[in-house]
Formats: structure tokens, C-alpha cells, sequence
């Protein structure tokens, strides 16, 4: 079994595209990814948590929502709000870390997500931030970190 944890920017660039996250997404399925970490922010984790759940009507695979606090949703939008609140019930997992936010929650998160992982994919454009701090982490780990756009190779 092979577990890929889920990192990637709220805000997407115009090179974004759904098509490519759903090939990438396929690739690590038939690659041997059975297990996503999904850290259910808006942007890129709810686009491939979305997929993910498309995804789950032909393979075996198992969503984990990985939820920092209980009330993480509660500043979202209200179209992030309908993602996240249609997503979450359908994961195979729900991982809360703590009741309410307290500061370092977002990062300690990211910590559990790829302390599961053997591959990290990314939608990293920035080297600051929760993407890129993940990033860097699971490089110290050792993880692969593969990116949006790129050749998966792994």
C-alpha cells in the first residue's frame, strides 16, 4: 500500500487546469497510491479531494480528510464551504487534530500528513507559506515530493 499526502496553494494560477490534476491524480492510483491525505483547505487540497472522490468509483482507493481544527471551514466562503462540507462526510477518514484553531495547527497537520506518506504531491509556485513548509519537510523526511505539471516519475 502506498500513501501520498496532498499539499498545494489556495489561490491556483491561470496554468491550473482540472485536466491535468485528474491525469496526475490516475497516474499515482496506477502507480500503487491507494491512500490520499487530504489537509481539506480550499484551493488545491478540496480539487483533489474532489477528484479523489471520482476517482473512488473505479478503483479501491481511500480518501483520509486530515482536519486541523474542528472549525477549520468556518471562514471559508460559502462555495468552499458546500465543497468541503459535501467531501468530508464521504471520506473513508476523518482525522481532527483539535476542537477549535490554535496557532501551528495548519503546520502540525501538514506534519501528520506526510509522517503517513511515502509520496507527497504538490501544487507548490511559492517558497514560503504551509505548501512550501510542507515541501521542505518531506524532503527532510526523505519523502518524494512529485509536482502538479510534472512528469510523475516514482
Amino acid at each position: 500500500m502506498t500513501a501520498c499526502a496532498l499539499t498545494g496553494h489556495r489561490e491556483l494560477d491561470k496554468d491550473f487546469t482540472s485536466e491535468v490534476l485528474r491525469k496526475q491524480l490516475y497516474d499515482l492510483v496506477e502507480r500503487g497510491v491507494t491512500t490520499f491525505y487530504c489537509g481539506m483547505a480550499i484551493g488545491f487540497d478540496l480539487l483533489c479531494a474532489r477528484e479523489i472522490l471520482e476517482i473512488k468509483k473505479y478503483f479501491p482507493v481511500r480518501l483520509v480528510a486530515c482536519v486541523p481544527c474542528a472549525d477549520q471551514a468556518k471562514k471559508f466562503s460559502a462555495y468552499w464551504r458546500n465543497v468541503y462540507n459535501m467531501i468530508l462526510p464521504r471520506a473513508d477518514e476523518k482525522i481532527v487534530l483539535h476542537p477549535t484553531y490554535i496557532s501551528g495547527c495548519m503546520f502540525e497537520r501538514n506534519r501528520y500528513m506526510v509522517d503517513r506518506a511515502d509520496v507527497l504531491y504538490a501544487y507548490c509556485n511559492d517558497n514560503r507559506g504551509g505548501s512550501a513548509y510542507t515541501v521542505d519537510y518531506a524532503r527532510q523526511k526523505g519523502i518524494p515530493v512529485l509536482h502538479y505539471g510534472r512528469e510523475i516519475l516514482f
